[in-house]
């Protein structure tokens, strides 16, 4: 029920509605609506009652900006408290996020208390479209003193709840189990058709999808794909199985030869699904992420997610942080990559950083 409409009913039963008012709300229609709204899951009565579990989270949760716009949340992790330890206040935190959503933008968190301090990537993983942040110091020289989660290994069954916190506590979602950890493949796309029987080498493109990263890029029907990445394809073979190594989100650099001239184009990869679908589709599943498969394990629930609220811990009743939330898929499809895999990751990602 939109907003405006809420606060018709909200203004009718505040009120007997007058012979002169003609654009008041029939009663049994009143009823129906307010009916409607409380027996929602997201209602404000749940919301409310599921808050101090989202506080839980305490200042483990920051927002990401990235080219001066928010672009995911970010869960604030450590070493030591992985599966099980101690979060304790820190400055020697990271801070872990949605790897597709970031660009060579400069990179911001914001805190719970609102401020901003600047961060930088530390390590990346592509498998998992993880990407590690260290936050520096702002124009003061202060460090922000941060509470890295806990994350524990337990896997909630289907059909319970999971509560999705932002940065400031507030619960943006309260959703179910759909699926136990499954994986989901990658169907990266660049949106062209090869040519099977070019003789030439490289690969010939034959025709250029609508609406697909190939058009995007400026790609035409008869160029001929000499290398990706610097890397030579020598066949239509060779270029389909470089692609497919690709994942949504990623850019590929193109050497492509046009009318004999050597050209060098940029594509960014683009999920299989919505290259596509219908118009109609695109509308029901509303906004999702830049990518949104190629895992090799999640746990599906059906938290209705903005794509810039991914990136940020899912917890169980209990207050426990069971996962990250890493995709918005569908319409009530949502991807969380759990906690035994995020906790590899980050020892590792840590590591890598130079972390202690």
């Amino acid at each position: 029920m939109s907003l405006s409409m809420l606060a018709l009913v909200a203004a009718s039963t505040a009120a007997p509605a007058s012979a002169q008012d003609g654009a008041s709300v029939p009663a049994w229609l009143q009823e129906r609506l307010v009916e409607r709204v409380m027996h929602r899951r997201d209602n404000g009565e749940m919301m409310q009652l599921v808050r101090p579990i989202a506080e839980r989270a305490a200042d483990g949760v920051v927002g990401v900006i990235c080219g001066g716009r928010p672009v995911a949340l970010g869960t604030v992790v450590a070493k030591s408290s992985l599966m099980g330890g101690a979060a304790v206040a820190t400055t020697d935190a990271y801070v872990i996020t949605k790897r597709s959503e970031l660009s060579n933008d400069p990179i911001r968190v914001r805190l719970r208390d609102g401020r901003m301090f600047p961060a930088r990537v530390a390590a990346v993983r592509r498998r998992s479209d993880l990407a590690l942040l260290v936050i520096e110091r702002d124009n003061t020289g202060t460090l922000p003193m941060l509470r890295p989660v806990t994350l524990t290994s337990s896997v909630p069954v289907v059909g319970s709840f999971l509560i999705s916190p932002d940065r400031t506590n507030r619960v943006i979602g309260l959703g179910v189990m759909g699926a136990g950890p499954r994986r989901v493949e990658h169907r990266g796309m660049l949106g062209v058709q090869l040519n099977p029987n070019a003789s030439t080498a490289g690969a010939q493109v034959e025709q250029i999808l609508p609406n697909s990263s190939a058009s995007e890029a400026g790609l035409e029907s008869g160029d001929r794909i000499i290398a990706i990445n610097g890397e030579m394809q020598n066949n239509k073979d060779a270029v389909m199985s470089t692609l497919r190594r690709m994942f949504p989100g990623e850019i590929v650099q193109l050497t492509i030869v046009r009318d004999g001239d050597t050209k060098e184009l940029s594509a960014k990869m683009r999920e299989a699904s919505i290259v596509t679908e219908s118009e109609n589709d695109a509308r029901v599943n509303g906004a999702r992420n830049i990518r949104l498969s190629g895992f090799e394990e999640v746990l599906q629930h059906d938290t209705v997610l903005n794509p810039d609220q991914c990136g940020g811990p899912l917890l169980n009743s209990d207050g426990q942080v069971i996962g990250v939330n890493i995709a918005r898929a569908g319409r009530v499809v949502s991807y969380a990559l759990p906690s035994a895999l995020v906790s590899v990751e980050v020892s590792s990602m840590i590591a890598e950083a130079g972390g202690k």
